[in-house]
């Protein structure tokens, strides 16, 4: 969360000119309610499931840039079906640079009513970090522009043609 996936990953599909999904906006729309209120009402399990049904249904579509949530790699088959058909990357950015773009949002479930934000995303982060690895590349986005970011991935997608 707060790596900019979203920014970046709309630059990117308009860039390459391929289809955009993000994953939690897909879901609220079939679910016609917000990710908030369907960790409130049915709780992370039932989130969970519903998340899992979606990568199952996209990581199989061609020429799309998918957006997911930051713990969409919990589950390890949502990681095999993302990198089955595709290329998996992690945007990463410091705690510090994470707390700073999500304090004042109302949209992250997880954070809502922790008391101090600061340790729970870095206790997330160390949580998710070895699952974050397992991706096909990494960048950091401190410091970079959702444009920055958008251009450093396109150079290694040019490269591995």
């Amino acid at each position: 969360m707060g790596t900019g996936k979203s920014s970046v990953g709309r630059l990117l599909a308009r860039r390459t000119k391929r289809q955009y999904v993000d994953l939690d906006s897909y879901l609220e729309d079939k679910e016609k309610r917000k990710i908030r209120e369907i960790f409130e009402k049915e709780g992370e399990p039932y989130f969970r499931t519903i998340e899992k049904e979606a990568v199952r249904f996209w990581a199989g579509a061609d020429n799309h840039v998918i957006t997911t949530g930051g713990g969409t790699v919990l589950d390890p088959e949502n990681l095999t079906l993302l990198k089955s058909n595709g290329i998996l990357v992690t945007l990463a950015a410091k705690p510090e640079t994470i707390y700073e773009r999500v304090k004042n949002s109302k949209r992250r479930p997880l954070l809502s009513a922790k008391e101090n934000l600061f340790t729970e995303i870095q206790a997330l982060m160390e949580k998710r970090k070895p699952l974050y690895q397992q991706a096909d590349y990494y960048f950091d986005t401190d410091g970079k522009s959702a444009s920055q970011v958008a251009d450093l991935i396109q150079k290694m997608l040019v490269s591995r043609t």
